[in-house]
């Protein structure tokens, strides 16, 4: 008889009042590897944080031994020099101020590894190349890779992985998926929470949550026929259409020829050039893809557009036909675009509720620091119909999921209405539905109202059909 690892019995879980897990009861067995899937909002970040000892619950957890566990998370967390977590937002863009940020090796030789031992993890990971880069200057998928490296360095019996995937380009997800493949061959237990396109291939058994209830846990083979008889979501919504043709102005925005136009664009920190004599266009209605491996420079160039990296002042570009810093302000900038990003994401001061999040769209202020007036009250309420998220608006966001978080800050992104969208993987976090619903009305903005568009996304399918222009960058300059 299998022994077996993980028992879990009858465990819930209220936060705030609200009933997030309830009577979860499953087990893992010795050569079992379970992946729990669930669309955004069904408890799944939440179910990681109690298997970790994070979240007071009811029930019993029990693991065989007195296992050493550590968790990957979806977002990452880490001090300055000074032993403070008070990074700012553009901070990561500033050259003088990334000071305070330890290095990749810094940090992991502060947690007592030599070098030889770092090296060697980073090699597998294919991460080599961060290793003196400073934290706050990694990109989101090089994050990930630094939690996996530190994880496997401190010689975890179980790692918790909280939606693994996200944030990693095509082929880090390829490396990933064999990792996981070889950790677990190794003896190292692993237990995930994930989408149903994204779970590994050394998966033996996935069960299903849903509003904070599980699903009987069922072998991956009888998972595969499952999923032969669902029905196929549906892509573009009718309804949109309409919706898109009543929307509120918040701003008159000055009519323009080109939105973005860089000549001979240089970034370089620390002698580390991260773009190299960029030369790009982007003319009034059109709709752009960028794409790039992770660390390849494209959150860097969309700073230089959004008015949070300090360094576009050294470089010749121009934003809505003026060339940038000839006296306008980053206020001018930032009000003629609607921006999401991982990145902004982590940084979002999460202690407002939703609609000041959303609000918070109109001033570009991560928060919401004014009195707003009711046409702006009404615009706020009608994005977050749009982007079915009216039923958090008394919500705070940090007791929302993940998922549930990035949608809060698309309305937000969206609640100016502005000439210009900078989606950087707005899809991140999102369950499949959620995913299409999104990509549709996107696509219907850009479509009805003639948006310019710049859309960012690791994954083909998420690529809404009104893309006709696309923009490669490999290592810092542009390959296709």
């Amino acid at each position: 008889m299998k022994e077996t690892l993980l028992d879990v019995q009858n465990v819930t879980v209220q936060l705030s009042g609200n009933m997030v897990l309830e009577d979860i009861t499953f087990s893992v067995s010795e050569g079992e590897m379970l992946a729990v899937i669930g669309p955004s909002g069904s408890g799944k970040s939440t179910l990681i944080k109690v298997l970790a000892g994070n979240y007071l619950s009811k029930g019993t957890i029990k693991y065989a031994g007195n296992p050493r566990i550590i968790t990957i998370a979806q977002q990452h967390y880490f001090k300055n020099l000074s032993n403070t977590s008070s990074f700012y937002y553009q901070q990561r863009f500033n050259s003088a101020d990334t000071e305070d940020a330890l290095t990749v090796l810094e940090a992991l030789a502060a947690e007592g590894f030599n070098e030889p031992q770092i090296d060697e993890v980073f090699s597998l990971l294919h991460a080599s190349h961060v290793k003196k880069t400073r934290l706050i200057q990694l990109s989101n998928g090089e994050h990930k890779r630094f939690q996996i490296a530190k994880a496997i360095l401190h010689q975890a019996d179980w790692l918790l992985l909280d939606n693994p995937f996200i944030g990693l380009d095509t082929s880090a997800r390829k490396l990933l998926n064999q990792i996981i493949d070889n950790l677990f061959q190794k003896g190292i237990r692993l237990f995930l929470v994930t989408s149903v396109s994204e779970i590994p291939d050394a998966v033996t058994h996935i069960a299903m949550l849903n509003n904070g209830k599980l699903k009987p846990v069922i072998t991956r083979r009888e998972f595969i026929e499952s999923q032969k008889t669902l029905p196929v979501l549906s892509g573009a919504q009718a309804i949109h259409a309409g919706l898109v043709s009543q929307l509120i102005p918040a701003y008159h925005y000055p009519d323009f020829t080109v939105a973005i136009k860089m000549v001979n664009t240089n970034v370089i920190y620390h002698n580390r050039t991260i773009l190299h004599n960029i030369n790009w266009e982007v003319k009034k209605g059109e709709c752009w893809s960028l794409s790039g491996h992770n660390g390849s420079g494209k959150s860097t160039l969309l700073s230089l557009v959004n008015g949070d990296n300090p360094q576009a002042f050294a470089n010749e570009i121009y934003l809505f036909d003026r060339k940038k810093g000839t006296g306008e302000t980053i206020w001018d900038i930032k009000q003629k675009i609607g921006y999401v990003s991982p990145e902004l994401h982590h940084y979002f001061d999460a202690a407002v509720s939703c609609f000041e999040v959303v609000a918070s769209g109109l001033f570009d202020t991560i928060g919401l620091f004014r009195i707003i007036s009711e046409k702006q009250k009404a615009i706020v309420n009608q994005w977050m119909d749009i982007l079915s998220v009216k039923r958090f608006e008394k919500r705070m966001f940090k007791q929302l999921s993940n998922g549930e978080q990035r949608l809060v800050l698309l309305a937000r992104a969206l609640v100016k209405n502005p000439p210009l969208l900078i989606l950087d993987e707005p899809c991140q976090g999102l369950d499949d539905a959620s995913t299409k619903q999104f990509i549709a009305l996107i696509n219907d903005i850009c479509v009805h109202l003639k948006k310019t568009l710049v859309y960012v996304t690791h994954y083909q399918q998420e690529i809404p059909a009104c893309i006709n222009r696309s923009l490669q960058l490999a290592n810092g300059r542009i390959a296709a």
